[in-house]
């Protein structure tokens, strides 16, 4: 990062802080600054019109940078588990291995199940990643097409390594890895070209910091192969309009258009801060969590991170806490002084406490929300 985009960035930071930004620290929603939501009031314009297209053409090098790719990245309006079945729906042939490591490893799995697929779970403990010698295992019959997985599992704040588990599938031989990374891309390393990955996509609500209603998808050209033979891939989200549509900037159906004003805002201001830099602060924050649940750990009170180290999502921490405290009284109790957190998900509602850290939120803010939580537990 340059010195100019550094002050730059300082002073969107202040800007932010003045106006009450850095209190709200959900593992999505995440918290979206005043310019972005600002962004978002213009007239409506055509969607079909030419001010549209040069919106997109606009937006589309934006998220190429974000999500490290020359292929189209799609916009679609809806939640990133429509993209989810649209992965399922496209990239998948007749069975279906799906990597659970948590909801929304088991929520993949559900999608695929709904889209009339043979399906199997290969279940790992909360707070626990898939490795990649269990994915060579499981593919070593040759019985599956197509393998879903949660990069990072908002649910568990588990990381699973992409990456090794891409190269894996594909040295199965005709298999596609269908990636959610919907707390992933925009806060966490991801190299949808140089890790060969099949079908990646991802939410406008997490790491991105837009509102909700944007969901955004990469495909590789074997996942437009199949689409094209499959005639039961539906409609609203088949791949194949979408991926005409974007050549000629333009999205198959009607868009949410004030968002994208606020995305067009957002991958401005993450050009400026770059990736790299992004991916760093993402990592800053993580890393401080980390620390500061051992430190509270040596000074006698019983929490510690979900997930072992080195499968640790840089956006979302799962704290276990002592069985002195519930994650549902922690959550109000925050909320009380101010701050927003999540308790655990599911099975873990009542056990753990969720932060999520990342967006454009920085160390500083995540300082003052973790000394709050540090008067909560020791009360």
């Amino acid at each position: 990062m340059t010195a100019q985009s550094h002050a730059d960035l300082t002073t969107r930071r202040n800007a932010g802080a003045q106006s009450g930004f850095g209190r709200f620290f959900l593992p999505g929603p995440t918290e979206v600054r005043p310019r972005i939501l600002e962004s978002m009031i213009h007239a409506m314009i055509g969607h079909r019109g030419k001010s549209m297209e040069d919106l997109i053409a606009r937006i589309q090098p934006g998220l190429q940078y974000v999500f490290r790719t020359t292929r189209p990245v799609y916009i679609a309006t809806a939640s990133a588990t429509g993209l989810m079945e649209a992965a399922v729906r496209n990239g998948a042939r007749a069975r279906v291995l799906s990597l659970v490591s948590g909801a929304f490893g088991e929520r993949f799995f559900q999608i695929a199940q709904a889209c009339g697929l043979e399906a199997d779970a290969l279940t790992v403990p909360l707070g626990q990643a898939h490795t990649p010698e269990m994915l060579a295992s499981a593919l070593a019959g040759g019985r599956y097409d197509a393998v879903t997985v949660v990069h990072s599992e908002t649910s568990t704040g588990a990381l699973n390594p992409i990456a090794d588990l891409a190269r894996v599938a594909h040295d199965a031989g005709d298999v596609v890895l269908l990636v959610d990374s919907v707390t992933g891309i925009a806060g966490v390393p991801v190299e949808t070209d140089a890790w060969e990955l099949d079908f990646v996509l991802t939410g406008s609500q997490k790491a991105l910091a837009l509102p909700p209603g944007l969901a955004f998808g990469v495909a590789r050209d074997n996942v437009l192969e199949r689409a094209k033979a499959k005639p039961g891939r539906g409609i609203y989200f088949d791949l194949i309009d979408f991926d005409k549509g974007i050549r000629k900037n333009q999205t198959p159906n009607t868009p949410a258009v004030s968002l994208f004003y606020a995305l067009a805002a957002q991958l401005d201001d993450i050009r400026q801060e770059t990736i790299e830099g992004r991916w760093e602060r993402h990592a800053a924050m993580a890393r401080r969590t980390w620390g500061w649940v051992d430190e509270m750990r040596d000074a006698g009170l019983g929490v510690s991170v979900l997930s072992p180290e080195g499968f640790r999502s840089p956006t979302v921490t799962c704290i276990a806490l002592p069985p002195s405290h519930s994650g549902n009284a922690v959550n109000a109790a925050m909320k009380a002084r101010g701050f927003t957190i999540s308790a655990g998900y599911g099975a873990l509602k009542e056990t753990s406490i969720r932060i999520g850290h990342m967006g454009d939120h920085t160390v500083a803010e995540l300082d003052a929300l973790l000394d709050v939580l540090r008067e909560v537990l020791t009360a």
